[in-house]
C-alpha cells in the first residue's frame, strides 16, 4: 500500500519537509513514527483524533507509532497557537493526566511495546543538566531563526517568556532522543506545530548527519460554516465519557453538516474508501444512513475501542 498516497485521500496530509524522501522510505521498509500529546489536561478532545486516526491507519500498514506524552514539556507549556502563558501544573496534576491519556490512546492504538511504544519525555527532561543541555543542543538553535517562525512572531505581540522560548528546542531533543532509542524517522501532528517539527528534523540531520528523518503535519481541521472541529456551545467535545457522555458524544457526530460528513468518514472512521466513495453523490436525507455510519464507528472507538491491527 502507497502510504503516503493512502494519507492524501483521507485527508491526512498539509505538508512535509521532503515528500519524495518519505515516500520511498515509506516504500523501503517499516518506520516507527511519533506523534506528541500534552497532558495539560485529564482527557483528549476531538481536536487530537486526526493525529489519533493518522497513527492507527499508519499502525494498520505496518509502521509502528510511537505515542509520546509530554510529562516533561507539560511543565513549561507549548506556546505554539497561544498568546497568553498557559497555567503551571504540579508534577502529580501532569502524571495524573498522563495515565488517562494512555487509557484513551489505547482505544485507538496497538502500545504494547512491540506494535507500538508508549513514552512519557519526562524520563530524559526531568533530570535534564541545563548547562550540558545549552551546551550540546543550544548551539544547533539560531535565535533569528527561532523569531522567525509565525509561532513566535505571534507570541512576541503579547509577550513570549524565556520559559516558553525554550520550549522548541524541547520538542526538537524529544525527536533526536526517539531517533537514538528507537530509530524514530518521521514526526506527525498539527500543523500548528510545523516550526518545532522542523526544527527537530534540523537538529537530528545536524548531530547525525541521518538523511531519512522527516516530519509530516495534519491540516487543522475545520467545519464546513469555519467553527473549529470539536466545539460545541457547551464546549469541546471529549474522548472521555466522563467529561463528554456517550449520547452527546454520538450526537455530535450524527449532527455534523451534510457537507462534512464523507470528509469526516474519511478521517475519522476505518472504512474502506470505496464504501466511502458511494456516499460522495448523496444529498440531504440521502444521507442519514452514513451521519449514523460516522457516528457509529466513532462512538464505539470511544466506548469500547477497536484497535484491530
Amino acid at each position: 500500500m502507497n502510504c503516503l498516497k493512502e494519507l492524501k485521500l483521507r485527508g491526512f496530509f498539509r505538508q512535509c519537509t521532503d515528500e519524495n524522501n518519505l515516500e520511498k522510505i515509506f516504500e523501503e521498509k517499516k518506520i516507527a513514527f511519533y506523534a506528541g500529546f500534552d497532558p495539560t489536561n485529564v482527557s483528549l478532545h476531538l481536536g487530537h483524533l486526526v493525529p489519533i486516526m493518522a497513527m492507527a491507519n499508519l499502525q494498520r500498514m505496518g509502521h509502528k507509532p510511537i505515542a509520546l506524552v509530554g510529562g516533561g514539556t507539560a511543565m513549561i507549556g507549548d506556546p505554539s497557537g497561544k498568546t497568553e502563558a498557559r497555567k503551571m501544573l504540579t508534577v502529580e496534576d501532569i502524571d495524573n493526566n498522563l495515565l488517562k491519556i494512555k487509557t484513551q490512546l489505547e482505544k485507538f492504538i496497538i502500545l504494547d511495546g512491540e506494535k507500538g511504544i508508549f513514552v512519557n519525555n519526562a524520563e530524559w527532561l526531568r533530570n535534564l543538566n541545563y548547562l550540558n543541555f545549552i551546551r550540546d543542543i543550544g548551539r544547533y538553535f539560531s535565535v533569528n531563526r527561532m523569531i522567525s517562525f509565525e509561532t513566535y512572531k505571534e507570541k512576541l505581540k503579547h509577550g513570549l517568556s524565556f520559559l516558553e522560548f525554550n520550549y522548541i528546542l524541547l520538542q526538537s531533543y524529544d525527536f533526536l532522543e526517539l531517533y537514538k532509542k528507537y530509530g524514530c524517522l518521521l514526526q506527525v501532528g498539527g500543523d500548528d506545530q510545523w516550526a518545532n517539527m522542523v526544527s527537530g528534523v534540523e537538529l537530528i540531520r545536524r548531530i547525525t548527519t541521518s538523511t531519512e528523518v522527516e516530519c509530516l503535519t495534519f491540516p487543522l481541521i475545520l467545519t464546513s460554516d469555519g467553527k473549529k472541529m470539536g466545539k460545541t456551545e457547551k464546549g469541546a467535545v471529549f474522548l472521555s465519557s466522563e467529561l463528554t457522555s456517550t449520547y452527546d458524544f454520538y450526537q455530535y457526530w450524527v449532527n455534523v453538516t451534510d457537507a462534512d460528513t464523507v470528509r469526516f468518514l474519511k478521517l475519522y472512521t476505518f472504512l474502506p474508501m470505496e464504501e466511502i466513495k458511494k456516499y460522495e453523490t448523496l444529498k440531504g436525507a440521502e444521507l442519514r444512513d452514513a451521519k449514523r455510519i460516522l457516528a457509529f464507528e466513532v462512538t464505539l472507538q470511544q466506548v469500547d475501542g477497536f484497535v484491530k491491527v
